[in-house]
């Protein structure tokens, strides 16, 4: 039977979008988790009563906790199926794409792999910067969840969307590699990855080496300030910070 949903989330969306699940199926028991060890201390008794939501996670759910629910795994990507994988902003912003978008889809073992049931997308203004693109996806992210939550609740899996991801799978290692900087690189280009890559907000900044010393970029103080974004509903708004 059916009895509880398993929520991976921050701490601050899992006030939020327990109370959007609990309003279309009060009786479900929503039980939240943050951590790979949260999810390993679930027993299999609970996951085979349980379905798993993901929202805005860098947790990787492992296979056999995957294996083990009875009723399936959903993620909220906050980006469109052609920015599959990790921090898709960073790697749009560098790209200079103009869509962006989020994505609901079945957890799978690959990441960022299975079938899409869900999909939100948006013209990305003019001189958009990582910041400002992740704020705007993730009101598309909580759009989508409001969008779904009344499937989300009921034991029936979701309809599938005739949809597939594209695109190069972003991952740390991929982030990493563009924030080695050759010593020969154009203006245009070290602009590029300036852009994309050095906003200081993650552990990873883009460096150089010269002569056997490292150099890195520190962005200004200005450009680390980041707003924390609150989730915006169709019909309702709820702060989250």
């Amino acid at each position: 039977m059916f009895d509880t949903i398993v929520l991976l989330t921050g701490p601050i969306e899992k006030v939020a979008l327990s109370a959007v699940l609990r309003k279309h199926n009060p009786r479900l028991t929503i039980r939240g988790v943050e951590q790979p060890s949260d999810l390993a201390a679930l027993d299999a008794d609970l996951l085979s009563r349980a379905r798993l939501i993901g929202f805005a996670t860098p947790t990787i759910v492992p296979a056999q906790i995957l294996e083990r629910l009875g009723f399936g795994a959903y993620n909220f990507h906050p980006g469109p199926p052609h920015y599959p994988g990790w921090t898709p902003a960073h790697f749009a912003i560098y790209d200079g794409t103009t869509d962006f978008g989020a994505t609901a889809h079945v957890m799978v073992a690959q990441v960022d792999a299975g079938p899409i049931v869900g999909v939100e997308m948006f013209g990305v203004p003019p001189l958009a910067t990582v910041p400002f693109l992740e704020e705007l996806a993730y009101a598309q992210l909580a759009r989508l969840f409001w969008q779904l939550a009344n499937l989300l609740v009921a034991p029936e899996p979701l309809p599938e969307l005739p949809i597939q991801w594209s695109g190069l799978r972003s991952s740390r290692r991929l982030f990493a590699a563009l924030c080695n900087i050759p010593t020969d690189i154009s203006k245009d280009e070290l602009d590029r990855r300036i852009e994309a890559l050095g906003g200081g907000r993650l552990d990873l900044s883009p460096v150089i080496t010269l002569h056997g010393h490292q150099f890195r970029y520190v962005a200004p103080a200005a450009e680390t300030k980041v707003e924390a974004p609150s989730i915006v509903p169709a019909e309702q708004t709820v702060e989250l910070a």
